[in-house]
Formats: structure tokens, C-alpha cells, sequence
């Protein structure tokens, strides 16, 4: 069988993190072993029942049995416009303003296509979403680590970047509520962040996958609520977290003309956008009442209680976390991250992802989802209990 060679672009990926997690997992489970997954951050609840019910009934009209318009129905952009006007008192024009994604990582590998040539600096979030780095490595740019420290809130800091990385950095990724702390952010660092991309023509990129679940009273702040926001970058807000529609594949970009022209552009040539029914009913998730919303959040924030509050008193070095989903445990003294994890599973069956696979900075830690019902939670306390005693 010929065997052909992949292009310079393809064999630059970087492992797929996620991927190489659910393989040892699965080889895991088939050598016959019981396991508790706290590794991954797939939403473990349904769509909610009106939802799914929006597109069932649009699944019947026959316009979305044809080609949907390549940007997406306006419709939709409409209703992502009312939603950031309710929820963040944001004007956006629906018309240049919005561009529709399937799935919010096509979007955030993309804008790296659009933005970055080779040897251009994409500033990144260390640790951080692994999937950032993809679309950097197939453009041949650099990746420059902005460190994600506790001692500084988990947030980066700008002054440590010298000026010969910001003369040559093109685009910054963020994520707040951040993937894997759990982190936050507030006006004070957005405002120091548009000021810094603006002095340096850098195109900021906030990835608000997490922007519904905020815990303690506190509501996580958009990127676009403060001044300038959108005159340096964009926000990605996606479905899957806030409506539980991980599934569906749909999210959008919303914020600088030119940043969202590109993006539809690119998509011109990869997509024929989605099936109008979805987008149908994802309209009807934004406008419709966020109850749903707001009950999920709720159920997150007892789920963070239950499992930070348990790990403290076993003696676990733990935060709770601000917003997301994900707890970020500090690991014993003596492990790396992947020992701890691959430790955990081979004596108690608990699966998390090591901290490393998010960036050299997130060693030391394990990140820890809440994607499990509170029983599961506890009896996966009862294993870290066991695991303690044997430890």
C-alpha cells in the first residue's frame, strides 16, 4: 500500500491532548478495571427539552432543506445581538459584527489561519486550552507562553513580555472564565489588556466558553463591556457549555468588523454554514427564558462546594474555583502531574487530566471537571479518601 507524505502543516500539529487522554482511559476500562472520569469537560447534561424541541419543529421547514446562506441566517445574528444586549448591555450590529461558527475550536484555529504568517508571535495563555496552539502551528508561527500564575490570580502578566515580542506578536489568546483554573477576570485587567493590544497592534481573541458559569453572586464579565474592547479583538461564545449543546457544534465570534470579515471569509472556502434548524433552534436558546441557564449554574456551583469542600478536609491543597467547571488541584509534594494522575488511576480508578497537557506552567497540577452527578462526586471523594490512606 503507497504510503503518502502529509503536508509540512499537518505534521506540525501538536498531539491531540484530549485524544491521547480518552485512549488511556479506554485501555483502562477494556483491561477490565471500574473508573470514575473527572478528566474531561463534556457537559454531562441534556439540552434542555425546549431547545431540542425548536429543532424539532424547524427541522420540518423546507427552506432549511436546502444550502443555508454561506454566513449564516440573519436571524441568528440577530438574536446573538439581543443576547449581548441583555446580558452585557453590549451593542453589536448583527450585519458585520457576528459570525457564525461550528463549534467554537474551528473558530479559535481559524482566526490564527487568518491573522498569522510564519514567524509571527501568537501570545498564549500558559497553561491553556490545548487546542490554541493547532491552527498556530499549521500557519508556522511562534508561540509565546504568557505564564498563568497563583500568585497573580491566574491572570498574565503584560510587563513581563519585553518589547521585541510585542513588536512581533499578531494575535493573544485569553479564556476567562478561564480553562483549566478556573479562574476569572475584572475590568481592570481587560482595560490593561485593550491597552496593551492596542499600543502594540495585537488582535486579542477572549474565548468565553465558560462566560454563563460565574459562582459566589458574581457574574463573569465579557471582554466587550469594556470601552475598546472592540477595537482590538473579538469574542468566541459558544453553545456547548451554557445550553449544554456540546454536541451541536455551534458558537459565534462577535466583536471588530475586519476580525469577523475574515472569518467569514475563511469559512466561505471550508463551510456552507449550518442546518438552519439548528441555527433555528439556537436563536430560540438565546432569546427564550435562560432559566435553564441559571439552573445549571447553580447545579455547577454545588457540585464545586461538594468537591472542594471534600478534598480540603482530606487534606488536599485546593481553591474553589471562580467560574467554569473545573477544579485545579494542586498535586502532593514529590509527583508531576502526570505521575499523580497516572497514580491515581491505577490505585483508586480516578481519571483526571495532568496539568502539564495544558502547558508547561500547569505543572504541579491536575485539572478536576464537574461534569458528573453529586453521587458520582461522592463516591469519587470516598476513592480520594482511600487513596489518601494508601498514600
Amino acid at each position: 500500500m503507497k504510503h503518502f507524505t502529509p503536508s509540512h502543516a499537518l505534521n506540525r500539529l501538536p498531539e491531540q491532548f484530549f485524544a491521547k487522554l480518552v485512549s488511556k482511559l479506554n485501555t483502562y476500562q477494556e483491561n477490565g478495571h471500574d473508573a470514575i472520569n473527572l478528566g474531561q469537560g463534556n457537559p454531562d447534561q441534556p439540552t434542555p427539552e425546549h431547545i431540542v424541541q425548536a429543532l424539532k419543529d424547524a427541522a420540518d421547514n423546507p427552506v432549511y432543506h436546502k444550502y443555508p446562506p454561506f454566513r449564516g441566517f440573519e436571524f441568528l445574528k440577530e438574536a446573538v445581538a439581543t443576547y449581548y444586549k441583555r446580558e452585557y448591555g453590549v451593542e453589536v450590529d448583527p450585519t458585520t459584527e457576528v459570525a457564525i461558527l461550528p463549534g467554537s475550536k474551528t473558530g479559535l484555529v481559524e482566526l490564527s489561519q487568518c491573522f498569522l504568517n510564519p514567524d509571527d508571535i501568537a501570545l498564549m495563555p500558559d497553561p491553556g486550552y490545548p487546542d490554541y496552539w493547532s491552527g498556530v502551528a499549521m500557519t508556522d508561527a511562534i508561540m509565546e507562553p504568557m505564564p498563568l500564575l497563583q500568585e497573580n490570580d491566574f491572570l498574565p502578566d503584560y510587563d513581563a513580555i519585553d518589547q521585541a515580542t510585542w513588536e512581533k506578536a499578531k494575535l493573544m489568546f485569553l479564556n476567562y472564565p478561564n480553562n483549566p483554573t478556573g479562574a476569572v477576570a475584572d475590568q481592570s485587567f481587560f482595560e490593561q489588556t485593550i491597552e496593551h493590544a492596542d499600543k502594540h497592534d495585537v488582535c486579542v481573541v477572549h474565548d468565553f466558553a465558560y462566560g454563563a458559569i460565574g459562582f459566589d453572586g458574581k457574574k463573569p464579565m465579557s471582554f466587550l463591556e469594556v470601552p475598546g474592547a472592540k477595537d482590538v479583538g473579538v469574542e468566541v461564545y459558544t453553545m456547548s457549555k451554557t445550553y449544554n449543546m456540546a454536541g451541536w457544534r455551534i458558537a459565534f465570534a462577535v466583536g471588530n468588523p475586519s476580525v469577523i470579515e475574515a472569518l467569514e471569509t475563511v469559512q466561505d472556502h471550508y463551510f456552507c454554514s449550518l442546518f438552519g434548524a439548528e441555527q433555528e433552534a439556537a436563536a430560540t436558546a438565546l432569546l427564550d427564558s435562560q432559566q435553564c441557564v441559571e439552573d445549571l449554574r447553580q447545579t455547577y456551583e454545588t457540585r464545586r462546594n461538594l468537591l472542594v469542600g471534600g478534598l480540603n478536609d482530606l487534606g488536599f491543597n485546593v481553591q474553589p474555583c471562580h467560574g467554569s467547571f473545573f477544579v485545579w488541584l494542586k498535586v502532593p509534594e514529590g509527583f508531576t502531574s502526570e505521575a499523580f494522575a497516572d497514580d491515581l488511576l491505577e490505585k483508586v480508578g480516578l481519571f483526571v487530566a495532568p496539568g502539564v497537557g495544558f502547558g508547561a506552567h500547569g505543572e504541579g497540577y491536575v485539572r478536576i471537571g464537574l461534569n458528573n452527578p453529586e453521587q458520582t462526586l461522592h463516591d469519587a471523594l470516598k476513592r480520594f479518601a482511600k487513596y489518601s490512606k494508601s498514600s
